[in-house]
């Protein structure tokens, strides 16, 4: 996607060899416009597959899922990081592990909010080592629920994330895909 690369080059900040900031428009600061092109774009890319529900993890995810999940015409589900007062004790949970918080979490969706046969699609900000895709895996699993596909906005090809959904036969979409970062610079694969 021409336009989320343009953006990234523009307003993504590389920290390091390996994390990209992009909180100008994703993941702090939301450009509404923006989240409407790749929920769009998502929305293209899997609209043979007869989603019944997006799912995501909070907090980064929402703002591009609930686009995807508007434009596909179905709910979107987040799994919380925290445990809140109002969440069921009949929950889906699984651990996650965060590479940029460097903890892992425990994440849970209300077992009300996914059902046995219904068709998920994945939605998440980053794809770097998959450990948020591969949790709400778990949960979906848990829940006899069926993954047909991962919508990702972007993708970093230099981490192991890709080739161990791709070692599951699991259908990955991204909308930006990097292949290294370079003096500061953020390259593309082609």
């Amino acid at each position: 996607m021409k336009i989320l690369e343009d953006r990234i080059k523009k307003d993504g900040r590389v920290l390091g060899e390996d994390v990209l900031k992009v909180d100008n428009f994703l993941n702090h600061q939301v450009d509404p416009q923006l989240m409407q092109e790749m929920g769009d774009e998502f929305g293209r890319l899997f609209a043979d597959e007869k989603i019944d529900k997006v799912l995501t993890v909070e907090s980064s995810g929402i703002a591009p899922a609930i686009f995807a999940a508007a434009t596909l015409n179905v709910p979107m589900v987040f799994a919380r990081k925290k445990k809140s007062i109002t969440l069921s004790s009949e929950s889906y949970i699984a651990d996650v592990y965060s590479f940029t918080k460097q903890e892992t979490n425990h994440v849970m969706i209300d077992k009300r909010f996914l059902h046995e046969g219904e068709r998920v699609l994945i939605i998440d900000d980053f794809l770097a080592n998959g450990q948020a895709v591969t949790g709400l895996m778990e949960i979906a699993h848990a829940a006899k629920a069926e993954v047909v596909g991962v919508g990702i906005v972007i993708e970093k090809t230099f981490q192991k994330g890709r080739a161990m959904l791709d070692e599951q036969g699991v259908h990955v979409e991204s909308l930006a895909r990097i292949a290294a970062f370079e003096e500061g610079q953020v390259v593309f694969t082609d």
